[in-house]
């Protein structure tokens, strides 16, 4: 894996009013999701949203008292940063099987393959926010070789979510030994996040 010579100024401003306002945004009416746009937009914002904030989550939990002062470590920004990236795009691939695996099931809808159309724009999109080229590349292989083999009429139902759970584990900076004693409590964290993106897509579907 290349590693990205950046410094905590590449972490902006905006990743962490996703984190320190998130409990806000459940007071905030939302609206239906009645086209494709608007269902590439909950799939590219509750991705950004699951995964930053579990991932910030786990980092100031592990921390402590400690938390801001890492932000002056230029390697360990790189490693936050690396690890945002590989953690969203796992959860854009899960998001969007399990959203086109319930529409398919729920809505009996016939047009999956606009799942890879909306998977791969909204990559090609992130390129104006400097998300590198070879995780990039590398989630669309990932999301073909899943796309392929996926069960539509199951996977939504079926730990559709496990992916983006374990990328969290595995992307983490945080040491190994204090990881493998976490692990269930980093898998669950996530899952719950899920749980709660799950409810309100099946609360604003209607398409």
């Amino acid at each position: 894996m290349q590693k990205y010579k950046l410094s905590w100024r590449d972490i902006k401003f905006d990743d962490f009013k996703v984190y320190f306002f998130a409990l806000f945004k459940a007071f905030i009416p939302k609206k239906k999701i009645k086209n494709l746009d608007q269902l590439e937009h909950f799939i590219q914002t509750k991705s950004s949203w699951v995964s930053q904030v579990t991932l910030y989550s786990y980092l100031k939990t592990r921390m402590g008292t400690r938390y801001v002062l890492h932000f002056d470590n230029d390697e360990f920004m790189q490693s936050v940063n690396l690890a945002k990236w590989n953690i969203y795009a796992v959860s854009l691939q899960d998001l969007t099987l399990f959203i086109f695996s319930y529409l398919k099931v729920h809505f009996d809808l016939k047009e999956i393959d606009k799942a890879k159309d909306i998977f791969f724009k909204i990559l090609d999109d992130e390129t104006t926010n400097n998300m590198p080229l070879d995780i990039i590349e590398d989630a669309k292989k990932n999301f073909c070789k899943r796309y392929e083999s996926i069960n539509w009429d199951k996977y939504y139902g079926d730990l559709p979510f496990n992916s983006s759970a374990l990328s969290l584990y595995k992307w983490a900076p945080i040491a190994e030994e204090l990881k493998t004693l976490d692990r269930k409590i980093v898998l669950n964290s996530m899952i719950l996040k899920w749980d709660v993106i799950k409810k309100e897509f099946e609360e604003r579907i209607q398409l």
